[in-house]
């Protein structure tokens, strides 16, 4: 007799059956242990509307998480009631105290910042932030990159399934062109070694694996940007070259900006930032820029009229100096 599956096991099948990462796996499990266990490891089933709402509460109150976070808690625990329990919570209505939203400017470096910072950088961590700047992407979208995603008849780069769940295309910097030539001849060889030895797998997206089986030995669903050493999936058991870590490239970024001496707070996100507002204040309207850094709200995007309105402010003259 087959013994039956721990509802947290459920859980992590049907995120790996809806095709989403490995990071939004730990995420949703990591959510759906900790509100089970608030409430003293009661079962979600014997639980619903007011148990919700007050774990919502205890994180905004008592833990004192950002909205962000208290978002990221709640879809956790809702996609387990719809997804995996079959649920709908829709007619719940829950009403938790929502944390506080803090408005915060985003960090911009000049143009020239950016060019001492990526002066700094060693190696391909060069060429990966150089990119990241140069097509306003978000740290996953670089990282999960593959030699398919770049195209060198049209100059294009293809984004897809990004956060925004709705892929785009960009335009590939030519002052990289070469470089990025470079790197793909090196993961070629890179992969042609992996596979005379016996390895050469690579993840695939959304279940492409069963419908492809041959496609994770393939050269072009390689990792544009592949680690170093071969690694074990957590999720198929399987020795695959997997790509560079974010804790590795934003660690690199640190170090590089800590040598180019720019009393900034600055990190991975600050490059798209960078990017956004510098094709603002190069004339480039906001509903292209939306459209480049893939936002679903336009909203989200107006951020940058403002930084670009306070530098302008900058111009201004204190009476002092009039």
């Amino acid at each position: 007799m087959q013994k039956e599956k721990k509802l947290l096991d459920v859980l992590r099948d049907k995120i790996i059956f809806k095709g989403y990462s490995r990071a939004t796996e730990k995420t949703y499990l990591y959510w759906n242990k900790e509100y089970i266990l608030y409430h003293d490891k009661k079962h979600p089933k014997d639980m619903g509307k007011e148990e919700i709402e007050a774990y919502l509460t205890y994180l905004a109150v008592t833990k004192n998480v950002s909205p962000t976070t208290q978002n990221q808690a709640f879809n956790a625990i809702l996609f387990l009631y719809k997804e995996v329990m079959g649920i709908n919570t829709s007619e719940w209505n829950i009403q938790a105290l929502r944390a506080k939203r803090k408005d915060h400017m985003p960090v911009v470096l000049t143009k020239e910042e950016v060019k001492q910072v990526i002066f700094y950088m060693n190696g391909v961590y060069k060429l990966m932030l150089s990119l990241m700047y140069g097509c306003g992407l978000r740290m996953n979208e670089l990282l999960r990159l593959r030699i398919k995603d770049i195209d060198f008849g049209f100059d294009n780069i293809y984004i897809w399934d990004s956060k925004s769940q709705k892929d785009r295309i960009l335009p590939l910097p030519q002052s990289l062109k070469d470089d990025l030539k470079i790197q793909i001849d090196a993961v070629e060889k890179i992969h042609q070694e992996d596979l005379s030895k016996g390895f050469g797998y690579v993840n695939l997206p959304h279940g492409l694996e069963r419908k492809y089986p041959n496609a994770h030995k393939e050269f072009k669903w390689q990792y544009l940007f592949p680690m170093k050493n071969i690694s074990k999936d957590p999720r198929s058991g399987k020795m695959i070259r997997f790509h560079i870590l974010s804790a590795t490239f934003g660690r690199n970024i640190k170090t590089a900006a800590n040598k180019a001496k720019i009393p900034k707070k600055i990190s991975a996100h600050t490059f798209r930032h960078s990017y956004a507002t510098h094709m603002l204040q190069a004339g480039v309207d906001i509903r292209t820029i939306q459209e480049l850094l893939g936002h679903r709200d336009i909203s989200t995007t107006m951020i940058y009229t403002h930084i670009v309105r306070e530098l302008n402010q900058q111009t201004l003259k204190s009476p002092l100096d009039m």
